[in-house]
């Protein structure tokens, strides 16, 4: 689908919602966006608007849905703390469940369609020609992770050798005792002496 086929499939699904039904009607595409206006203002009447809080889940269907917002002239806001995906808006409860929602998702999912296309003939006629998905393998036992761009990652640090346990400390052992050789000797000699001198 090139990009006129585009443009013309987004015209038909406003046209569809704006209620054309003949042929002729959905021809006249430009002629949507004012019976949506018009309706949209008639629902107003009946159906007072209150405030939605829609939450887009990426910045593409934000941005579709901003714009088409508006284009029906509902001014989009959020709140300070609110996510960038969160989207405000006051609007009549009717006019989101039969028009303003069910539109936004068809054109959401044709702009998905296209960009799909898009991507799929760029992969295959500029990258490497297979679009297809990874491989599904057994798992194997988790490794360190290569950083992006093969640059080698931090090397492990070396742990530090265990300490060797302290050496045992010689026992000191006590000095022998004197002798007490010469100490008894002289003994012996003072009593020969004390007995000789009791005979005289």
């Amino acid at each position: 689908m090139d990009e006129a086929r585009l443009f013309e499939k987004l015209a038909r699904i406003e046209a569809l919602y704006a209620g054309a039904t003949t042929d002729g009607e959905r021809v006249a595409a430009g002629l949507a966006r004012e019976r949506i206006l018009a309706r949209l203002r008639e629902v107003e009447a009946l159906d007072p608007p209150v405030e939605y809080r829609f939450s887009l889940g990426d910045v593409w269907s934000r941005r579709v849905f901003l714009a088409l917002l508006r284009r029906y002239e509902i001014r989009p806001y959020r709140y300070p703390r609110q996510r960038r995906t969160t989207v405000m808006a006051r609007v009549s409860r009717r006019f989101v469940d039969e028009t303003l929602w069910p539109e936004y998702q068809e054109i959401d999912k044709t702009l998905r369609a296209y960009l799909s296309e898009v991507t799929d003939r760029v992969v295959r006629e500029v990258l490497s020609g297979d679009g297809s998905e990874a491989d599904v393998v057994e798992e194997q036992p988790q490794l360190p992770l290569q950083p992006a761009g093969g640059a080698p990652g931090p090397k492990p640090e070396p742990k530090p050798a265990p300490e060797p346990p302290p050496k045992p400390e010689p026992k000191s052992t006590p000095a022998p005792p004197p002798s007490g050789r010469g100490r008894s000797g002289s003994g012996k000699k003072s009593r020969k002496k004390k007995k000789k001198r009791k005979r005289r």
